[in-house]
């Protein structure tokens, strides 16, 4: 496992050989354009002295640099910003534009004495920090000293640049609060893997999370919620007597310190404020925005049920979250958060929302249907058009452009808005086609809410992603206008997400599938030698402190019904090389246990399945414990 293949690395097979590379030695994510392998290592010395200009753009880059180096090693590093003939370590920025490299790339050059970076601008110097910190042992990462670990670097030349220019992550901070410092916690692992944009969805059902000054109850009211652990989506609603204290929101000030720190490090935050949809924290504290009767009784949503989805989308329903397209009060409170929300952040574009915005209510409203014979509008597509084109407009009025999930496409807006596709390939090939520019983050690639392995094993959710589906992502396919995809995105909804542990435990490593598809050539993509690289990887978030889903490991169930209606259970893993031990005996199996070769019968009265997966005698799965009522339960009981 993850030993280059031979078209992936301008080095010949020979000499591969007869250096001795070794398959964990060079474990860059995402995949670099060229890699060239010399003889020799770089050794750090006890004392290391760094050469870079001193500008607030090279600040981080050094600086990360740096703290990892003296932080993990005991050598001492120091700088220096001007010409240094002692400086074992350079990061350079060109003279003269090299047109290979763009404004993003990086040649990264370590001979046995020296390491040297160079770029056209500083943001590439911060990305060949990156990769040149991933040639380190993984200890690299640790927060505190390492002893008895070889600082070494292998030799190599490499030139590296990105494929597409977003390379975005989405962090829902709505369904649940998370702190400043947990976003920033957030910003530096994903740095980590290239990604420049980080969008933050801000507005939700749950819960409003940024300071708007003149409309105070969005925080007072709309950033609180009744604390429920469990099953999201299945809650009773909350008794009126149960306190409103589970939240939280960004001040004005939290968001220019989290843009500053975002700005620092590379990325720009994009926000979402998702409207005319998803709007019942909005509803419940300015219930007059509402074309509902009642919405005065309307309360955040604490995880109860409050859409029927089972006539598919758009859902039905059961309380109107929406905002009301037929009054003129939307339209002021819109350009009131607009306004403060452009000036907050630098980023050009804007996300609006515009997805899953029911219908029903808005059917039966009187104000509604003198709307659509005012404006001459058919259906409910053309009414959420009709409210889309009048946000763009208020979006454009404040110098930004406006963007918005593919549902806005139903409205017939102008191609000068922008699309992120997130139903499917289809909606964004279309939209490319139709002059928009797209941002590709479909669910069967990108979501990173959906489970990972078995149900068994993961918060339920109504979708399965795993590892090597998450890397077949391509977000420039055949059949778009390569011209208007901007990039790609991978989105991590919430709902299911308590904490931050569990944020990065859903988010890598599949995070590191998506960041290699939007910035590594298409033809580096190799799935047996990107996972050697992840299972290298794995051992650097263990370093960092950082979760990671082991699910890549877990063996996948596939159940049917044989001629005699028998049960029968076919194994099978996710990555080669494993093999798959398991009992029917409420024991828990080792690899002196039965192997897995065919499809399993459970023998009559079994109530249990146990499985785990070995790699070369050592357990490398998690144990699973399957219940026989459940694997019955997915091949039907006829």
């Amino acid at each position: 496992m993850g030993q280059m293949p031979v078209s992936q690395i301008t080095a010949s097979t020979e000499t591969i050989s007869k250096l001795n590379t070794t398959p964990s030695e060079i474990a860059i994510i995402p995949e670099p354009v060229e890699l060239l392998r010399h003889e020799g290592y770089f050794i750090l010395p006890s004392n290391v002295t760094i050469q870079c200009i001193s500008t607030p753009e090279t600040h981080q880059a050094l600086a990360s640099l740096q703290e990892r180096l003296s932080t993990a090693t005991t050598s001492y590093v120091s700088s220096a910003s001007g010409k240094s003939e002692t400086a074992q370590i350079k990061l350079l920025l060109n003279d003269k534009v090299n047109p290979v490299l763009g404004n993003e790339g990086y040649r990264l050059t370590v001979t046995p004495n020296h390491i040297t970076i160079n770029a056209n601008k500083a943001v590439g110097l911060f990305y060949g920090v990156q990769s040149l910190l991933q040639l380190f042992p993984a200890a690299i990462e640790s927060k505190q000293a390492v002893e008895g670990i070889e600082w070494k670097v292998p030799c190599v030349e490499i030139t590296d640049y990105p494929r597409l220019g977003w390379r975005g992550l989405m962090f829902d901070v709505a369904r649940h609060f998370f702190t400043k410092n947990e976003v920033k916690q957030y910003i530096d692992a994903m740095v980590r893997y290239k990604y420049n944009i980080l969008h933050l969805h801000l507005t939700d059902d749950e819960g409003w999370r940024i300071e708007i000054k003149g409309l105070p109850k969005l925080t007072e009211v709309g950033a609180w919620s009744v604390k429920k652990v469990g099953d999201f989506g299945t809650f009773p609603a909350p008794a009126a007597d149960e306190p409103r204290n589970y939240g939280g929101f960004y001040t004005q000030e939290d968001i220019k310190e989290l843009v500053q720190y975002a700005k620092e490090r590379f990325v720009n935050i994009l926000p979402e404020i998702d409207v005319p949809g998803h709007s019942l924290a909005v509803i419940s504290s300015y219930p007059e925005l509402s074309c509902t009767p009642g919405a005065e009784n309307y309360k955040v949503r604490s995880g109860e049920r409050i859409m029927d989805w089972s006539r598919g989308a758009p859902p039905t329903a059961l309380v109107d979250n929406t905002l009301c397209p037929a009054n003129e009060k939307v339209y002021s409170f819109l350009d009131t958060v607009i306004t403060q929300v452009a000036a907050l952040f630098p980023f050009e574009y804007l996300h609006m929302g515009g997805d899953e915005a029911p219908f029903n209510f808005w059917e039966k409203n009187e104000a509604i249907k003198a709307l659509m014979q005012k404006e001459g509008l058919k259906d409910m597509h053309q009414v959420q058009g009709y409210f889309e084109k009048r946000v763009q407009k208020i979006v454009t009025s404040k110098g930004k452009k406006f963007i918005g999930w593919d549902e806005i496409l139903n409205g017939d807006l102008s191609s000068d808005a922008a699309v992120m596709a997130w139903r499917g390939i289809k909606y964004g090939i279309d939209a490319s086609n139709k002059k928009h520019e797209v941002v590709m983050s479909p669910t069967e690639f990108a979501y990173l809410d959906y489970m990972q392995a078995d149900a068994i094993t993961e918060p339920r959710v109504y979708a399965s992603l795993r590892l090597s589906k998450a890397y077949e992502f391509d977000p420039v396919p055949a059949g778009a206008d390569p011209k208007y995809i901007k990039g790609g995105q991978a989105n991590l909804w919430t709902e299911q997400v308590y904490n931050i542990r569990q944020a990065e435990y859903m988010t890598w490593p599949r995070g590191m599938a998506i960041a290699e598809s939007v910035w590594s050539p298409t033809a580096k993509k190799n799935w047996p030698n990107f996972f050697g690289r992840v299972e290298q990887h794995f051992k650097r978030l263990e370093a960092s402190e950082t979760k990671y889903a082991p699910s890549v490991y877990d063996p996948i169930f596939k159940v049917s019904r044989s001629a005699d209606r028998q049960l029968q259970i076919e194994l099978s893993t996710e990555v080669a090389g494993l093999d798959i031990y398991y009992s029917f005996d409420n024991s828990f199996p080792d690899r002196f246990y039965p192997k897995y070769t065919e499809k399993l019968t459970p023998p009559k009265d079994a109530t249990m399945l146990r499985v785990i997966t070995y790699r070369d005698k050592s357990p490398i799965g998690r144990m699973m414990n399957m219940p026989i009522d459940e694997l019955n339960k997915r091949a039907g009981r006829k």
